[in-house]
């Protein structure tokens, strides 16, 4: 199927209540904005427009969808006004706030808290192979306290990494840009290209949706660690499969970390869906723990945004 090139809506937009400011990214299945709501105040907001289905061309505000395509489209809607509706009722700091989602020239709009910050994946570019341990451990115990709430609501993200985990000027990370609309929308629609991030995706996204759950985000969490560490993304599973070349951390020892965090990325990044962590709370645990049976302080990360802070300032 050929890749269409879909047209944002210009600067100064007024889409419903707010005004489109510009364009923050493009990707296959939607387009980020920009935006100031009735009172000025900055919002995201996320147009649901694949790519693959729909062709919305410059000056237009509709999308143009062929006829064969009506239908996946129409289900890629649904699911992408129903993870909107389910995200709006999650109230958490370290989850993206989802203010409002609404229906209009013939799509769907998702508005979000705009954050002032950058993502974890920018800073580990900037630190490739030099991430500290102890700012690794404070980002993903506080990203974990979101992704439990996420699986206390029985939602998936499905799309973790570190591009999606965004570090705030005040050094807290929260959960952005969810993926299991798109994941759903792939599987349900075969003809469609698969919609996951190689590398941080679990390999039961590739194989057996039937075997998703907490701990198929727990593969990405891992992923995003290993990420950390590395400077990369691992192996993508679907090619593990097949030969698994992915050597462990803890045969690769880099240099600057504990053995209990490279065993525990190694954990998450098991092929086996049920050798894995099997919730998010026993992950970060486990990262809260610096030998075999010590566990640190419940206190040690109370101030984890202030010490990430002085991270994020320092680097």
């Amino acid at each position: 199927m050929a890749i269409q090139a879909n047209s944002a809506l210009p600067a100064g937009f007024e889409l419903d209540n707010y005004r489109i400011q510009r364009q923050l990214s493009h990707g296959g299945f939607s387009i980020v904005y920009l935006a100031h709501g009735p009172d000025e105040t900055p919002v995201v907001i996320k147009e649901y427009l694949p790519n693959s289905l729909a062709l919305r061309k410059e000056g237009e505000l509709s999308p143009q969808i062929a006829a064969e395509n009506q239908a996946a489209f129409r289900y890629g809607m649904k699911c992408f006004f129903e993870e909107g509706r389910s995200l709006a009722k999650l109230m958490h700091p370290n989850v993206v706030r989802v203010l409002n989602f609404f229906r209009t020239n013939g799509t769907v709009y998702m508005v979000m808290e705009f954050e002032k910050g950058h993502t974890l994946n920018e800073y580990i570019q900037k630190h490739r192979g030099k991430v500290p341990e102890r700012f690794i451990r404070a980002v993903f115990s506080r990203t974990l306290n979101g992704l439990r709430e996420v699986h206390s609501h029985k939602l998936l993200h499905l799309d973790i990494k570190p591009s999606n985990i965004y570090l705030r000027t005040n050094g807290t990370p929260v959960l952005l840009d969810f993926g299991a609309a798109r994941q759903t929308l792939a599987a349900e629609q075969p003809m469609l290209k698969p919609m996951y991030t190689p590398g941080f995706a679990s390999p039961e996204q590739y194989t057996d949706r039937d075997k998703l759950g907490p701990w198929s985000d727990l593969y990405s969490v891992g992923a995003s660690l290993y990420a950390c560490i590395q400077g990369y993304a691992p192996p993508r599973a679907d090619d593990r499969m097949d030969q698994d070349k992915l050597v462990p951390l803890s045969e690769l020892r880099p240099e600057g970390y504990t053995p209990e965090l490279l065993e525990t990325i190694d954990w998450c990044l098991k092929l086996d869906p049920l050798e894995r962590p099997q919730s998010a709370y026993s992950l970060q645990k486990a990262l809260m723990r610096r030998r075999p049976g010590e566990e640190l302080p419940p206190g040690l990360f109370a101030d984890a945004g202030s010490r990430l802070k002085s991270f994020i300032d320092r680097g």
